[in-house]
């Protein structure tokens, strides 16, 4: 077997299954789970009506390369909401259909990380945990820059080391951040670019959650647009990961894009296409669909907000919380250890949320997750309430 296999850490998941073993919540008040970012919001239903209307094409193979029609709309998308100009991305050269962004962050890495450098993959810290397992995978040392809250939780990018930045061949973003919600600055982008040049790394910028938002007249920029700000019609050394589970609410479609420099995704194609991922047919029309509308992206948020405001209000009297720029997490200060917050939060409340440090790499014996709990606000506007209410009972009651 592959001994980097040997490498990875139990997902979040499993160390949170193995906290709350044992522990016997009240009976009488049903579960509620904050824990999984699984979009719970109803799906659109003109993406399922494409997907069934195409059901016969479930006898065609699909090519890794995709339909024209849904790289035609997905650069549209992008031109849009990221203001690239027109033309700039060449719907055949610089995007890729791909199924979900979790596959694609794990397989892009496998393809651009050149093994015999033993180079870095730097990523911030919490993270998402696909970054780590990918550049183990792919014989790369993990590198990590604590997110805290007095760089509003995004790593303090100046202060890296040269060396480590000589050593980097994939610097992975994450705007808005997941768990902290945190929105990289457009002129930070623009400085990384440079750095990216100077040191002959490529940035992967995970965007899944970049059309969850509170301010419809202010939509967060993306790497796109700072490539775009910049003069930078070839987007070298630029990747940008999307996907319609948060955004559309359709995890189970899996169903995304890559897009940005065209050499690297020639090279990234090529790679796919061995690994045989191509998405479906009919998921590529019905993924047409879901990325030529915006009326119910903005619907969608409409929900978020308003499920934000309720809790925040419940919660921020008791507890440190404020609320992200972006996403549908809370990444809340716990007034004793994140691992004994959440156990007994269980037991006593049946809310379920998931320590920092589960996010989270310890360096120099310090974890820059610990004493917070991650609280995805998935769940309907009257449960998420209801949480909230326990949750501010609980702190009482400490």
């Amino acid at each position: 077997m592959n001994e980097a296999l040997n490498l990875l850490q139990p997902y979040p998941f499993e160390k949170l299954r193995a906290l709350l073993a044992g522990a016997q919540p009240p009976a009488e008040k049903n579960a509620i789970a904050l824990s999984i970012g699984e979009p719970k919001h109803r799906s659109p239903s003109f993406v399922a009506e494409a997907l069934t209307a195409n059901l016969d094409q479930l006898a065609v193979y699909p090519t890794t390369l995709g339909l024209p029609a849904l790289r035609e709309a997905i650069a549209t998308w992008c031109e849009g909401r990221f203001k690239v100009p027109t033309g700039w991305l060449d719907a055949a050269r610089h995007v890729l259909p791909v199924n979900g962004t979790r596959e694609a962050l794990f397989a892009f890495t496998q393809a651009v990380v050149n093994r015999a450098d033993k180079g870095l993959v730097v990523s911030p810290n919490p993270f998402y945990q696909i970054y780590e397992g990918a550049a183990l995978l792919a014989g790369a040392e993990p590198h990590y820059l604590p997110c805290l809250a007095e760089n509003g939780f995004n790593p303090d990018f100046d202060a890296v080391p040269a060396e480590i930045w000589r050593r980097c061949q994939i610097l992975f973003l994450c705007s808005p951040g997941n768990p902290t919600g945190a929105l990289i600055p457009l002129e930070t982008m623009k400085k990384l670019i440079a750095l990216a040049d100077e040191h002959d790394f490529v940035i992967a910028a995970d965007e899944c959650y970049s059309e969850l938002y509170f301010d419809e007249q202010n939509p967060p920029a993306g790497l796109l647009t700072a490539c775009a700000e910049l003069g930078r019609s070839d987007f070298a050394r630029c990747v940008v990961f999307h996907s319609l589970s948060k955004r559309s609410n359709l995890p189970g479609l899996r169903s995304g894009f890559v897009a940005g420099d065209a050499g690297i995704l020639k090279a990234f194609l090529l790679y796919r296409t061995y690994h045989g991922c191509a998405m479906p047919v009919q998921t590529q029309l019905a993924s047409v669909a879901a990325w030529n509308d915006e009326v119910h992206v903005r619907a969608n948020r409409a929900l978020y907000r308003e499920k934000f405001d309720a809790v925040l209000d419940i919660l921020t009297p008791v507890m440190d919380v404020q609320r992200p720029d972006g996403g549908f997490y809370l990444w809340a200060k716990t007034p004793v250890d994140d691992e004994t917050f959440t156990r007994e939060l269980f037991a006593r409340e049946h809310v379920t949320v998931v320590p920092g440090s589960y996010l989270s790499r310890p360096v120099d014996g310090f974890n820059p997750g610990a004493g917070r709990v991650r609280m995805a606000l998935v769940a309907p506007l009257a449960e998420c309430v209801e949480a909230a209410e326990r949750i501010r009972a609980f702190i009482q009651s400490l």
